[in-house]
């Protein structure tokens, strides 16, 4: 047990690491959100009213920046396992007396981990959109955004271990995204979808992510309170439901990718 920790361990601060070494790749990773948050944001503040949404839209659209902070480094997991398959990286990792279920277990959790100190940076700017520095808001955004990067890296791992080209992954990252960010309640309330597609919003894991940091918003800043989001057979799910279910998505796409990794190419 302890070699295999060890082995958790030295992948996480590989991922550490590398981060820690591109400062200014992870710059540029958010430098995207930052500019929706405030010159969409701002833009789209001044004509649509917050009586609409309950709250100023560039509060409303922070969970969605902050979940968009989190789902690229979450993704760049997967890409970069089949970047390491490709260049011979990862069969010198195999060689390691540790289970496959262990390396890939590593890798979920350094993903998890620098995705949610990314989100961690964009939390600063809580006060420039009307939230308060409010030590329990922000461990409850920070708790919800690595409960999101768990299940984002999960899945994105659960993708890469069927895929054998990094072109596909892709390609099928940019026909996927865009959509699921949409149907997030990122950018505008669900209920303005049409009916077909709340059932796909129910569906969509960035949606359970967004709800979750918005509904935190709500439970310690209740002048906040912005229009409802996720919603089964007309009512809301409870908070500790929606963590659940992101939680047992992630869990079961760790499971499966684990099974799937442990087969000898």
């Amino acid at each position: 047990m302890r070699r295999e920790l060890r082995a958790v361990h030295a992948l996480v601060h590989r991922d550490l690491l590398r981060l820690s070494a591109q400062p200014t790749h992870t710059a540029l990773m958010l430098i995207q959100p930052v500019l929706y948050l405030f010159i969409l944001g701002g833009g789209l503040a001044v004509l649509i009213p917050a009586s609409s949404l309950g709250v100023g839209y560039q509060t409303y659209l922070f969970p969605g920046m902050l979940m968009m902070t989190v789902q690229t480094p979450a993704i760049m997991v997967g890409i970069r396992l089949i970047t390491d398959r490709q260049s011979g990286y990862l069969r010198e990792l195999l060689m390691a007396p540790v289970s496959r279920s262990t390396l890939l277990l590593g890798s979920c959790a350094g993903g998890t981990t620098v995705a949610a100190v990314q989100g961690a940076v964009l939390l600063a700017l809580a006060g420039a959109v009307g939230l308060p520095y409010d030590p329990l808001l922000l461990a409850l955004l920070l708790a919800g955004m690595i409960l999101a990067s768990f299940t984002i890296t999960a899945l994105s791992l659960a993708l890469a271990v069927s895929l054998h080209r990094a072109e596909v992954f892709h390609m099928l990252l940019g026909l996927v995204m865009m959509p699921l960010l949409f149907l997030s309640g990122g950018f505008f309330p669900l209920e303005n979808l049409p009916g077909w597609a709340h059932a796909l919003a129910a569906a969509n894991p960035l949606a359970y992510g967004v709800d979750l940091l918005r509904r935190s918003i709500t439970l310690r800043v209740p002048d906040q309170a912005a229009v409802a989001g996720i919603e089964w057979f007309g009512r809301q799910p409870p908070l500790l439901l929606e963590a659940g279910v992101l939680l047992t998505a992630g869990a079961i796409a760790l499971l499966w990718a684990a099974h799937r990794f442990s087969r000898p190419e």
